[in-house]
């Protein structure tokens, strides 16, 4: 008796959370962190994968409900619909984000993990770079010497390869204790304690591995 009391309870206090609303706040969430890092956080296959075929299904249904010609079913189209192009729209904007970041730093995009490239991205920065460096090597690099012409030269104290600031001040929500980081201030160099609940703001370098291991999240 006291068993199953204790599993009534427990089902009660944990209701069950359906996978596509799971799935859901978990794309939201990759959406508002990619658009506010600075540089390209590593990509979720496993989600977009299950996104992507969610809404493969889901269009199958509207385009079976349309086909019936039943008025009947013309709320439950508009739901259907609206759901549709609502995570479309999160889906379209999470990869518009990070096709922005490619663009921006192909070469340190391409040195980053293979975690943190689609097949597809990595696909689409390479071809990128070749056309950006054939344009450049037509346009005025061949007319320079040998030495200088590489677009990912490092060499010299001087690197050629555009990156993001790491330095740069971000927003933040700690959504799990985990730890102390440094923070610059006026007095010199102190350390915060990242408590869920927190609202920060910090240097991304700070927190990019938190926020990449799922503890904070940005805002």
């Amino acid at each position: 008796m006291d068993t199953d009391i204790s599993d009534i309870l427990a089902s009660v206090s944990s209701p069950t959370v359906h996978p596509h609303t799971l799935d859901l706040q978990a794309l939201t969430r990759a959406w508002v962190n990619e658009r506010s890092a600075p540089e390209l956080l590593p990509y979720p296959a496993d989600l977009i994968a299950r996104v992507s075929g969610r809404l493969s299904a889901q269009i199958l249904k509207i385009e079976s409900l349309t086909s019936t010609n039943n008025p009947g079913l013309k709320s439950t189209l508009v739901i259907y619909q609206t759901e549709l192009e609502r995570v479309k729209f999160l889906l379209r904007s999470y990869l518009r984000a990070r096709i922005a970041k490619i663009d921006a730093y192909p070469h340190h995009s391409l040195a980053l993990p293979a975690s943190h490239l689609s097949p597809l991205e990595k696909q689409y920065t390479t071809h990128h770079q070749s056309l950006l460096s054939t344009h450049y090597h037509t346009s005025f690099l061949s007319a320079f010497p040998a030495s200088l012409q590489r677009l990912d030269d490092t060499t010299g104290g001087v690197s050629m390869v555009d990156r993001p600031d790491e330095d740069t001040a971000v927003f933040c929500r700690v959504l799990r204790d985990c730890g102390g980081v440094d923070v610059q201030g006026t007095e010199g160099t102190a350390q915060v304690e990242l408590r869920r609940g927190d609202i920060w703001v910090l240097r991304w370098r700070d927190v990019r591995g938190r926020v990449e291991e799922g503890s904070v999240e940005m805002i």
